[in-house]
């Protein structure tokens, strides 16, 4: 219990607070040593994460199938064509002769006051698998017969439509298209249904002499040219041509989003470790420093050829510029060359009297390297300076929990200091005014 001064006069409420702003100083200072060490464990991972940006990028010039990409074109709009993984430069001509549709029934024009007051009985649906009755709730009607088809799994929509009043059909569609699609409906009361639209398959027909058709139960066409998928949408009178070719821009776009990578994390060391920045949290850290150069040094001691040839180059200030028109008109004059710089060359083996050739790394191969080692899960550098500062961080948070106890008692025990002054002055005071009661009490003596 503390009595804040009743006897002596004093604030000791506030007089405590301060000698323990005193006491907690070394709290104190380990509470800010723990934000830093926070601070930079993030930092170390928002590099990170740049890094492991680069390595994706990086990852895919690396791959064959990026320096082989194409495009596709077609002569029409009535043709879509789509260049996919292991499409091979080439061209079709063809003409459209038919589209694919989905087979469609009607039944003959039915007279009722509702389609449940129109009787049709059993429905029986026959197939390419065979021939299917179908099992009826209700009495039979025409709504009936339509729930069953529904409800059927054979692939089929069934639709009452009133034409007029009091006259139904009973429509039924399949719901793929194609030849294969086809089926045939009746009824046990022998409703007559004709094909409002037959089922058929689409149709290319190639060549003009001696020619020869591709099939297909959808519009869509794929396989007919490797890697490529065409998809039709009406017939054609005159030939359509459809051009697979290489696609540099395509590749181009590709190298720039691993430059914009690269810059990525140059720029991420610079705003971590920039001596004139108060934000920079990271300030002369060497890991740091050797990871940027050695992302310029890819560029700069690059193998195979100048990249600058193929539009690629550092600037003053220690950045990746990248010139994508340049890259377009040398990847199509010596896509050899281009893509030896940036993917590098695969080892040789000993041939005869030719010896056997190492593998040399390009641009992109050295990029990922380098990400890797710094982003690796398990053992990147970066992973491993931020999982540190994570530990050092715990251990702090432990040392201020434990100040937090010692604190408690110390301020317990200066309350209980104070109070006991607080109570020895209260005591002496008594026998201060005890005193002088004693000593006014004297009789008085003249001299």
């Amino acid at each position: 219990m503390s009595v804040d001064g009743l006897v002596s006069g004093m604030d000791t409420t506030t007089l405590i607070s301060q000698l323990m702003q005193i006491e907690a100083q070394p709290q104190t200072l380990l509470k800010s040593k723990l934000s830093a060490t926070q601070a930079d464990a993030t930092a170390y991972r928002a590099v990170n994460t740049r890094f492991d940006a680069l390595r994706t990028a990086a990852e895919a010039l690396t791959n064959d199938a990026t320096w082989d990409l194409t495009k596709a074109t077609s002569s029409s709009t009535a043709v879509t064509a789509t260049a996919g993984a292991g499409a091979l430069p080439g061209t079709l001509s063809f003409t459209v002769s038919q589209t694919a549709a989905a087979h469609q029934v009607v039944s003959a024009e039915l007279t009722g006051t509702t389609p449940a007051a129109v009787t049709v009985g059993q429905v029986t649906v026959k197939d390419a698998d065979g021939s299917h009755t179908l099992d009826l709730v209700g009495t039979g009607s025409l709504a009936d017969a339509a729930a069953a088809i529904n409800k059927a799994d054979l692939g089929l929509t069934a639709a009452v439509v009133e034409v007029s009043a009091g006259k139904y059909r009973l429509q039924v569609n399949a719901k793929d298209t194609g030849a294969a699609a086809k089926f045939e409906v009746s009824t046990a009361e022998g409703t007559a249904f004709t094909a409002a639209t037959a089922g058929r398959d689409a149709v290319l027909t190639v060549g003009s002499d001696a020619t020869y058709t591709v099939t297909s139960p959808t519009n869509t066409f794929s396989g007919v040219m490797p890697g490529t998928t065409l998809t039709v949408s009406e017939k054609t009178t005159s030939p359509v041509t459809v051009t697979i070719a290489s696609d540099p821009d395509a590749v181009a776009a590709k190298v720039a989003s691993l430059v914009g990578a690269a810059n990525g994390v140059l720029e991420a060391i610079t705003a971590y470790t920039d001596k004139d920045k108060s934000t920079a949290v990271l300030k002369g850290d060497s890991t740091l420093r050797t990871l940027a150069g050695r992302v310029l040094d890819v560029v700069a001691t690059a193998v195979g050829g100048s990249p600058a040839a193929a539009g690629l180059q550092l600037t003053t200030t220690g950045a990746y510029a990248f010139d994508q028109a340049k890259f377009v008109a040398k990847f199509e004059s010596d896509p050899q060359f281009v893509e030896k710089v940036f993917a590098g060359t695969p080892a040789v083996p000993a041939s005869g009297s030719t010896p056997a050739s190492s593998a040399v790394a390009g641009i992109a191969g050295r990029l990922m390297e380098l990400a890797r080692s710094a982003s690796d899960a398990t053992t990147g550098s970066l992973t491993l300076l931020a999982n540190s500062n994570d530990s050092t961080a715990k251990d702090i948070q432990v040392r201020i929990a434990d100040w937090d106890l010692r604190l408690g008692l110390r301020k317990t025990t200066l309350t209980r200091q104070f109070t006991a002054m607080e109570t020895a002055l209260g005591t002496l005071q008594n026998q201060a005014s005890w005193l002088s009661s004693q000593i006014g009490s004297l009789p008085t003596w003249s001299s």
